[in-house]
């Protein structure tokens, strides 16, 4: 195949999308967790390394199971939540009963869902309402209807609500199987903490009750006391780095709220601070890019960070991502630590499976800080 026709391959729509090699395409694999509070309790579907979970966590939930056919994700879901069961596999051959087995039985509160985002998404160029992943939304449905949880949560990216009326069928449906009043919104993550440019599209079902996003109560922006939280504010106290170096200990205090909160329940040691091996072509395009611009002519979505602006919304970037944004001084892209960070995942967060799924995962996830609005939002509809 000459290149030019696989250039037009890659983007043409009738061929199937390429999967993740680190799918699990084997038997689904259970791991029981312990539940031992009384917390509400939360199951996620489709949680990824498990950003909406932690942001419930962060609001006094408890995570009871999470569920994924990413390995590298339950690997780092499991890590972060060990209490919680794990189940590794394609959910459409697997059983609601043995969730119920896994809890114990016990009542489930919140069930939540991250419905797999690649085909509604505007970053992605195949974008098309036939997408076999924009119908994943059915297995949750399934799920809903069998554990029938006091209230469902689940997110997608903005693109949703301009591919087909997948929005309105799926409050549609959502409401019919279980008798939930389902309502959606797209929130603006800067607007909770932040520090990235993200839109994510919120869905909440609950039973005999209509809930009201007035609930998910703005701590930053115009309408608040509190600026949005800017890429030096979020990364700034981080050590500096040449390619391929690592550094694993903090060499400044923190110098904004958003730093302490997240060096908050981490000591003096860094994890996943290591600069990605760039050839020297790389670090030379990065060092002649402008703060805020794009690095690429053709791919505007590579963008070298500006210090005093929001960071443009980070992507996975398919199943081989390369790095996305440039460091705003260091001339080489993100570390793992700073793309958590910009997503606000704290300090004492450990993402496992190497830098490219590294990037898949926290490219993919839901801020934890975004969870944690809705999160408290819901609980007084409990």
């Amino acid at each position: 195949m000459s290149k030019e026709a696989e250039v037009l391959n890659k983007w043409d729509t009738s061929v199937k999308v390429e999967e993740n090699n680190y799918y699990w395409k084997g038997a689904p694999v259970f791991t029981k967790g312990s539940v031992t509070t009384e917390k509400p309790l939360v199951v996620e579907l489709f949680c990824g390394c498990g950003g909406t979970s932690l942001g419930f966590e962060m609001a006094g939930y408890e995570i009871g199971l999470g569920c994924d056919i990413h390995k590298p994700s339950i690997s780092t879901f499991k890590k972060n939540h060990p209490n919680a069961s794990t189940v590794l596999g394609d959910i459409r051959v697997i059983s609601p009963e043995r969730i119920k087995e896994l809890l114990d039985y016990r009542k489930i509160d919140v069930l939540i869902g991250g419905i797999p985002c690649q085909g509604f998404s505007l970053n992605n160029r195949k974008r098309h309402k036939g997408d076999d992943r924009n119908f994943m939304y059915k297995e949750f449905l399934r799920f809903a209807e069998a554990l029938q949880p006091n209230a469902v949560v689940l997110e997608n990216v903005s693109g949703m609500k301009s591919t087909g009326n997948f929005v309105s069928v799926l409050e549609k449906e959502l409401s019919e199987i279980g008798n939930y009043n389902v309502v959606s919104e797209l929130l603006y993550a800067p607007d909770y903490g932040v520090p990235q440019k993200r839109k994510r599209l919120i869905f909440v079902g609950i039973k005999d009750k209509i809930f009201n996003f007035d609930s998910v109560i703005k701590t930053h922006g115009s309408t608040t006391k509190e600026p949005y939280v800017s890429v030096k504010h979020a990364i700034g106290d981080l050590p500096s780095l040449k390619t391929k170096e690592t550094k694993t200990y903090y060499k400044s205090f923190p110098f904004s709220a958003y730093q302490k909160l997240m060096r908050s329940k981490q000591k003096d040691i860094i994890t996943g601070h290591t600069a990605p091996n760039h050839p020297k072509t790389t670090v030379d395009r990065i060092k002649n890019t402008k703060q805020g611009c794009p690095m690429y002519d053709r791919f505007k979505q590579r963008v070298r960070l500006d210090w005093n602006d929001l960071s443009p919304t980070q992507v996975s970037g398919g199943i081989r991502p390369q790095f996305q944004l440039g460091h705003p001084e260091d001339d080489r892209g993100l570390t793992i630590r700073e793309r958590c960070r910009l997503q606000s995942f704290p300090d004492n967060f450990i993402v496992l499976g190497g830098i490219v799924q590294a990037r898949v995962q926290t490219g993919n996830a839901v801020p934890p800080l975004l969870a944690k609005a809705v999160a408290i939002g819901l609980k007084n509809y409990l």
